[in-house]
């Protein structure tokens, strides 16, 4: 089985720092907007979405994006045609070519980020009407919309907390329903900010926290619901338990869990470890709650109230 998970939010940078028109420029990697101007060098590789050329000591990687292909499934095309091939690799870069991508396409990087939103939340709402086909193969965005509306079914109105948003697109369809008052937590400072901002320019705006999922700093039985969605792929065996019982302690109702069932840990998402469906019902039996798994585009795991 492979995964559905989307790319991880920028983590060590700020996603919405001025950069030049049509470039961004990391220690190790320069991204470029190519502008029908054509090079001599011949590149390093050239795939069906991007070039990538040596730069002295940074490998400069050129596309021709629009700002219509703005959107999460960016994450795929650079797994598939430069990361998994293995002319890119590391978590860090990764980052830095994705945030390049959307930053490079649009001059301007509030406006830019709006529109990597705007679409793929679009995306996604359309695959929830049923138009998942009109995605391209192996879209990040059409094998996620599932695990979105499922989540979505999974929990109930009231208080919810969101923990590893990544980019918050779960938390911003919680706040576009209406049903919820939304907490969005993840580690990187740069995705909290950029979904802040992006909230609130979208008219949904939802409290964020930066903070280690294990240690959030709320009291005991604060919110209503507590989701992780596609969390604990990220996480050894230990710092996964010590968030499950994090959650319990917040949640005075359901802990909502999915996980993407893999064969192999998907590296370039930042996985390190697997699932099945005996392995949720061991990580429920352990939670001290009264549990239920089942599977729905990867494994699900829901602690139910005391």
């Amino acid at each position: 089985m492979t995964s559905t998970a989307p790319v991880a939010a920028p983590r060590c940078l700020d996603p919405l720092a001025p950069a030049p028109a049509g470039a961004y420029f990391a220690r190790l990697l320069t991204v470029v907007r190519e502008t029908g101007v054509g090079d001599a060098r011949e590149p390093l590789v050239r795939s069906r979405h991007f070039s990538l050329h040596k730069d002295g000591r940074r490998v400069e990687l050129r596309h021709r994006l629009r700002p219509d292909q703005l959107d999460n499934d960016l994450a795929g095309l650079l797994a598939d045609e430069l990361f998994t091939p293995g002319w890119l690799s590391g978590a860090e870069v990764f980052e830095h070519a994705f945030t390049g991508l959307v930053k490079s396409t649009v001059d301007d990087p509030m406006r830019a980020w709006l529109c990597f939103y705007d679409n793929t939340l679009g995306r996604i709402r359309h695959c929830l009407r049923g138009g998942a086909a009109d995605l391209p193969p192996r879209s990040v965005i059409a094998g996620f919309a599932p695990v979105y509306e499922h989540a979505l079914r999974l929990t109930p109105p009231g208080r919810v907390l969101d923990l590893g948003s990544c980019f918050g697109f779960f938390a911003l369809l919680l706040t576009e329903r209406g049903r919820n008052e939304v907490v969005a937590s993840d580690v990187s400072a740069g995705a909290m900010h950029l979904l802040d901002a992006v909230a609130a320019r979208r008219g949904h705006p939802l409290e964020t926290f930066v903070c280690d999922a294990a240690r959030m700093p709320l009291p005991d039985s604060s919110v209503d619901t507590v989701t992780l969605l596609h969390l604990l792929e990220h996480l050894d065996a230990d710092a996964g338990e010590e968030v499950v019982r994090e959650a319990t302690r917040l949640a005075r109702g359901p802990v909502v869990i999915a996980v993407p069932f893999e064969d192999e840990p998907a590296e370039a998402y930042g996985h390190v470890r697997v699932f099945d469906l005996p392995a949720l019902r061991r990580l429920g039996a352990r939670s001290g709650r009264r549990f239920s798994v089942h599977e729905h585009h990867g494994g699900w795991l829901v602690l139910h109230p005391r």
